[in-house]
């Protein structure tokens, strides 16, 4: 079924209208921790996503304003710690299963393809641009409580390409209550010449075509639509399940008709507002600290400025004119009397200025949870041991945010991304075992194993208290499958596959070393009696 261009553009008109109201908190959000990063919000969606004069000057004038720099340094590391806790580049945290079948229960060669297709995966995410990209979505994450992140494959250089969409240009919705983002409209800008040659001079509007030959630099307002088919489920352009349309938004003329297996754009959210899509983020819960830390800042450095170059009193005894003379230093001012002009001491109360500031700035970092976050201690020397633990004490910490994350950002990119790659043929095809099976995205990052240490922790306490047990009566081993707890702790702390050993590699071994044992031991009766024959017939 063809788009219907008019129904899109009033749900886009439907989309501005709801989001309106919000725009100007996430703006105040933003302009006490990166300025920059918000900009365009609470301006036309059109100028917003053209990045114009208005939006840097905007960005400039309102960093100019801050005076403390405690919220943004939070927001820094909050974003930094998701990231290396979530999606580290150094370590694999893709894995992938099949729905109702444990580990033991797959085959070895389905295991093998899913291991290399998981760890193909992961390659190629890092091999693209999502490095660059992902600190940047997770400090908009921090301050805003969102981001867009558009996920599609690299014609030109193979594997994946990412790109953040812009909040101010961007409106989202769900197509059932409490569901995952499904609707995703993008308001953006080319100019007149960039619009024919990516949509063709066939398919763009009479004016459009008008403005390319006449003022090729004019700036066409065009809409990007994103949403789910009814009942789609082709292989075709215009009959996958995701549908994806261009319009330009003055004319409703479509430009390109589209659409892809996958949702392609990823949306995860902090904390959503009622009866609503849209989120705040963890700096929403700061703000009314951080306006008090700007303005006290600024109430500090200007009463240190009264501190340094001083407050005179002076009068005008027609040789001395206060009203144009300037106080400094290798200067000469003329008075009639010495007692005409003279120092006063500033009536500010430094020390109760700098116990406020404090005081708001460890607000902050606590409620922002930078002071759980970082990783060292402050002037403190830490073992390995140490820090180790505080960084497991971390990343539960961020379990229990972790839960949205995962269903909204991990399970969706993961999802789009193994698409990509399986119809590209990247991972070869998949054994016959497979056929008919749903695949599992199983997250093996850090994060994703903090959660599972406490079934190592119990395993530790029951096998010590075995072992203790054991001294008095050995049978209470008989108990405890030693075996297969090893294997899942291997899996439990991300133990690499290759590394463990195959159930039947491990049995020959075993069967190796018996077999070896039984000799050692029959060499070890026969030697005896050998010698004593040998002696015997010496004699």
């Amino acid at each position: 079924m063809a788009a219907d261009p008019a129904a899109i553009m009033r749900r886009h008109s439907a989309l501005v209208s709801k989001r309106s109201t919000i725009e100007q908190t996430w703006r105040e959000c933003f302009d006490h921790t990166y300025p920059v990063l918000g900009s365009g919000l609470s301006l036309t969606a059109a100028a917003a996503s053209g990045g114009g004069q208005s939006n840097a000057g905007y960005a400039k004038g309102a960093a100019a304003k801050l005076y403390d720099s405690t919220a943004k340094d939070c927001v820094r590391i909050q974003a930094s710690a998701f990231v290396s806790a979530m999606v580290p580049g150094s370590s694999l945290w893709v894995g992938y299963g099949v729905e109702g079948y444990k580990d033991d229960d797959i085959p070895d060669d389905a295991r093998l393809w899913l291991d290399d297709a998981a760890q193909l995966t992961w390659e190629n995410i890092h091999l693209s641009n999502f490095d660059g990209l992902i600190l940047e979505c997770m400090m908009n994450k921090a301050i805003a409580g969102w981001f867009p992140l558009f996920i599609d494959e690299d014609t030109e250089l193979g594997g994946y390409t990412f790109e953040q969409w812009p909040l101010a240009g961007t409106y989202i919705g769900a197509s059932r209550p409490g569901g995952v983002i499904d609707i995703a409209h993008r308001e953006y800008t080319l100019t007149a010449e960039q619009c024919v040659n990516e949509f063709g001079e066939n398919m763009v509007s009479e004016v459009v075509r008008a403005k390319a030959s006449k003022t090729p630099d004019a700036e066409v307002a065009i809409v990007q639509a994103l949403y789910p088919r009814a009942g789609a489920a082709g292989q075709m352009a215009k009959n996958m399940p995701i549908a994806s349309c261009h319009i330009e938004r003055d004319t409703k003329q479509i430009l390109r008709e589209s659409g892809y297996h996958e949702m392609p754009l990823v949306v995860p959210r902090w904390m959503l507002i009622p009866d609503s899509c849209y989120p705040f983020g963890p700096v929403y819960d700061a703000l009314d600290d951080i306006k008090t830390l700007n303005e006290a800042k600024k109430f500090s450095l200007q009463n240190m400025d009264l501190a340094v170059s001083g407050m005179w009193a002076a009068v005008d005894d027609g040789v001395l004119n206060p009203r144009s003379i300037t106080v400094g230093a290798r200067k000469v001012i003329v008075v009639n009397d010495t007692e005409n002009i003279k120092a006063l001491t500033p009536g500010g109360k430094f020390e109760l200025g700098a116990i406020v500031i404090e005081d708001l700035q460890r607000s902050i970092r606590k409620v922002l949870m930078a002071d759980q976050l970082e990783p060292y201690a402050k002037n403190a020397e830490m073992t390995a041991t140490e820090v180790q633990v505080r960084v497991e004490l971390i990343r539960q910490l961020l379990g229990p945010l972790y839960s949205r994350m995962q269903s909204e950002f991990l399970q969706a990119m993961i999802k789009r991304c193994f698409g990509i790659g399986y119809r590209a043929g990247v991972f070869g095809q998949p054994p016959q075992w497979l056929d008919q099976k749903s695949v599992a995205v199983r997250y093996t990052g850090p994060l994703a194993r903090s959660q599972k240490l406490v079934d190592v922790a119990a395993m530790d306490r029951y096998e010590t208290t075995l072992m203790q047990e054991a001294q008095l009566d050995p049978t209470v081993l008989d108990n405890y499958k030693l075996d297969d707890a090893a294997r899942r702790r291997a899996e439990l702390l991300g133990v690499p596959g290759d590394l463990v050993r195959e159930e039947d590699d491990r049995d020959a071994i075993r069967e190796q070393r018996k077999q070896s044992q039984a000799q050692q031991q029959a060499a070890a009766v026969v030697a005896p009696a050998l010698q004593k024959g040998l002696e015997g017939a010496m004699q």
